[in-house]
């Protein structure tokens, strides 16, 4: 019978990077992308938007500057040469401003997927091809496939947010990460509803630059306000 190993000292199971204390920030798997903000990095494991896992993103509507908080994280993913994916978002993005934040719109990828945005995203997720995927799956995903998505991000180079309604945030998730934002009179507030770690103890305010809150330079209509448009044209030919 082979002699069983010696058990290893407190000190080398502490440093492991599979291990970490409760009162203590957990770096996720996977290197973390700095969101641009350094005091929301302080904020995040690993001092940065995660990969490698699944985050959620809680809103209560659209339009509150949430993409101008990613967009310098999305647009230094962008200039290393990955590709970006965009699946049933409310909105069409405008390829100069997304280009003006540093992003390659041609390699830009929007999926209009309508009731099919989880089944979509975890093949996006799977095929390993993306270095940041964002999609927006409705209010009738179940947690069973929130878990198919967790398991789908674990382990890949890849940066994957879900966008959901605030109303999900007293339910349970299998995502690492969850974060609710809104906006107020001095930006966008952003507070840590879940994380490996310490829970967070205090709500961010970010000044959050919003281009097009006026022009529109970040996002156009939706896809319902483009296609009634399209169908009037067409009917007015």
């Amino acid at each position: 019978m082979a002699a069983a190993s010696a058990p290893l000292p407190l000190d080398a199971v502490l440093a492991r990077g599979d291990v970490w204390r409760g009162d203590a920030l957990a770096a996720l798997p996977g290197a973390a992308i700095s969101s641009g903000y350094p005091e929301l990095d302080a904020e995040l494991p690993g001092g940065g938007w995660p990969r490698g896992c699944l985050t959620e993103f809680l809103v209560d509507r659209d339009g509150l500057g949430e993409i101008s908080l990613l967009l310098p994280a999305l647009a230094r993913l962008s200039g290393e040469g990955g590709w970006l994916a965009l699946v049933a978002p409310p909105w069409l993005p405008h390829a100069p401003a997304w280009a003006a934040a540093g992003l390659v719109p041609e390699r830009l990828l929007v999926v209009r997927a309508g009731r099919h945005a989880a089944w979509c995203l975890e093949q996006l997720l799977a095929c390993g091809g993306f270095a940041g995927v964002l999609a927006w799956p409705g209010a009738d995903i179940d947690a069973r496939a929130l878990r198919r998505l967790q398991v789908a991000a674990e382990g890949r180079p890849v940066f994957a947010g879900l966008w959901r309604s605030t109303a999900t945030g007293t339910a349970p998730s299998p995502a690492p990460l969850r974060v609710a934002l809104a906006a107020d009179a001095t930006g966008l507030s952003v507070r840590l509803l879940k994380r490996r770690g310490r829970p967070a103890s205090r709500t961010l305010r970010l000044g959050v630059p919003r281009p097009g809150r006026n022009s529109r330079v970040v996002a156009g209509p939706s896809f319902a306000e483009a296609a009634a448009g399209s169908a009037a044209a067409t009917a007015a030919a």
